[in-house]
C-alpha cells in the first residue's frame, strides 16, 4: 500500500478541488446543479481515485485508478473551458486554475506512464503474463481467461 499524502499527483490534485471550489462559488446560481455539479465531481474524483488506488495492493489496480484520475482532469479541463466560453470563469482564482489543472495532468501522466512501463516490462517475468497465439483459437471458440486477481484478462469471441 502506497501512502497517498507522499505523491506530488495527489497533492496538486488536492490544490485543484480548493481551487475549483473557490471559483464555482461565483458561477450563476441556476448552473448549482448543472455545469457547478459537474465541475465540482470531475474535480473530486481526481484525489479520490488516486487515494484509492494508493489503498489498492497490485501495481495493475494502482495504474488503473491513475487512469481513471487522469480521465477526470481530461473532464474537468473540457468543462473550464466550456464555462470560459460560457463567461462563468471570472473570479480571482480563476487565472490559477488552468495552469494547476494542466500542470497536474501533466504529473498524473508521468507517474501513470512511470508504472505502465515498469508493469510491461515485468511481465516476460511473471508467470501470470502470457501471450495467447491465434493458433490456439478456432473460428467459433470463445475463450476466457481467468486471474484470481485481476479478473477476465481475455475474452475472444469470433
Amino acid at each position: 500500500m502506497r501512502d497517498h499524502t507522499q505523491l506530488r499527483a495527489f497533492e496538486l490534485a488536492d490544490e485543484v478541488v480548493m481551487l475549483v471550489y473557490r471559483t464555482t462559488t461565483g458561477f450563476p446560481k441556476e448552473e448549482l446543479f448543472g455545469l457547478t455539479s459537474q465541475i465540482r465531481r470531475a474535480a473530486v474524483s481526481i484525489p479520490s481515485n488516486i487515494v484509492e488506488g494508493c489503498a489498492r495492493d497490485s501495481e495493475a489496480e494502482y495504474l488503473r485508478f491513475l487512469n481513471i484520475a487522469f480521465g477526470s482532469l481530461r473532464e474537468l479541463h473540457y468543462q473550464l473551458h466550456l464555462s470560459k466560453r460560457l463567461g462563468f470563469l471570472r473570479n480571482k482564482d480563476s487565472p490559477l486554475l488552468e495552469p494547476k489543472v494542466g500542470e497536474t495532468e501533466k504529473v498524473v501522466k508521468r507517474e501513470r506512464d512511470r508504472h505502465d512501463v515498469r508493469d510491461r516490462r515485468d511481465e516476460g517475468r511473471s508467470s501470470k503474463h502470457f501471450s495467447l497465439q491465434p493458433e490456439h483459437l478456432s473460428s467459433y471458440y470463445e475463450a476466457e481467461i481467468l486471474s484470481k486477481e485481476t479478473g477476465p484478462l481475455l475474452c475472444v469471441r469470433c
